[in-house]
């Protein structure tokens, strides 16, 4: 954790002063694998503390001035602040891990489409909006991250509560508070990307041509890569419909996701990622997020609301409705 705090103290301050730190110099030559290959192998983080969507003010602006990234750091700074004179709520600030990364002046992740914003949803479309505040209405599945619409059993509640999916782990990568944190690992022949949160591992054979059959579907997909030039690139399809395609929008089931991953220095690699969901989206979106190099391992991330929060949860539930009805409860 001291590691990760140095890491974001560091990049924070390279916000602030407007460098751009995932810039590549004329003369880097990407390492190889003993296969030839790129070698982007280790573990990278992703967070960042530029918005996934263009706050309106910025309109069609896709970067901002120094000055307005100045007043963004102080604002955040001022936020921290806040959040530990507050109490400690659900988390305070020693576990927020937000720092800028590469075109660290954008005033959006979302790169296409141009407004920043993400294309109307098709009609009909589910939306799902979770929280740690109260359940919300709606019916089974429950595809939202956290949250949930009931504690009735397992599956009132969100997927990442259950430890199925991690709310940042995707795919795709999406920033949020903590646990920003992917392994990559080489072979000749396959990729593999373990997430920190919930530490999945997706498998990557390295043939596009093998796509499993429509018919099975998976919570994260069935991936397949490929390397076009320098960069690695990863098509994903075969979604379940029991995760939302993309925020808080639909179901993955007709999603469609290209990930590239491309080295351009020492301590960066440049990710990109478009969905093309035509059962949500009335258009495809492409969000840009480059990756940072962490000097350190990845532990295992445990996902314990899984393994005794749950119970807790429904038990306590329990015990809420014997009281209702005058029937005891302890």
């Amino acid at each position: 954790m001291k590691l990760k705090l140095l890491i974001t103290a560091a990049l924070f301050s390279a916000l602030s002063s407007g460098l751009s730190i995932a810039q590549a110099p004329d003369d880097y030559q990407i390492p190889r694998t003993e296969w030839g290959q790129p070698d982007i192998q280790g573990v990278w983080n992703f967070a960042s503390n530029i918005p996934m969507t263009r706050p309106r003010q910025f309109g069609d602006r896709e970067y901002m001035t120094q000055e307005e990234a100045t007043a963004l750091g102080a604002m955040m700074a001022a936020g921290f602040t806040a959040l530990n004179e507050v109490g400690v709520g659900g988390y305070n600030d020693f576990w927020v891990e937000q720092a800028g990364r590469g075109d660290n002046l954008r005033t959006s992740l979302i790169t296409y489409p141009k407004n920043g914003q993400l294309p109307p949803r098709v009609e009909g479309a589910d939306i799902q909006i979770g929280g740690l505040g109260p359940d919300f209405d709606g019916t089974r599945p429950v595809r939202t991250p956290v949250g949930g619409i009931a504690k009735n059993g397992p599956e009132d509640r969100g997927i990442s509560e259950r430890c199925i999916v991690g709310f940042n782990s995707g795919p795709p990568f999406t920033p949020s508070m903590y646990n920003n944190n992917v392994q990559i690992v080489q072979n000749k022949n396959t990729v593999v990307l373990m997430t920190e949160m919930i530490h999945d591992a997706r498998i990557v054979p390295l043939d596009n041509d093998s796509q499993l059959d429509d018919g099975v579907r998976l919570w994260t997909g069935d991936s397949r890569g490929y390397w076009e030039g320098d960069t690695l690139v990863v098509e994903t399809r075969n979604f379940n419909e029991l995760t939302q395609s993309f925020s808080v929008f639909g179901d993955a089931y007709d999603k469609v996701l290209t990930e590239k991953f491309t080295r351009v220095n020492e301590f960066t690699v440049d990710y990109e990622f478009t969905v093309e969901d035509p059962g949500t989206f009335t258009d495809k979106i492409t969000a840009r997020i480059p990756m940072a190099k962490v000097d350190g391992l990845m532990y295992e991330y445990a996902c314990h609301e899984g393994n005794y929060g749950m119970k807790n949860i429904l038990r306590g539930e329990r015990i809420t409705e014997q009281r209702e009805s005058g029937s005891g409860g302890n």
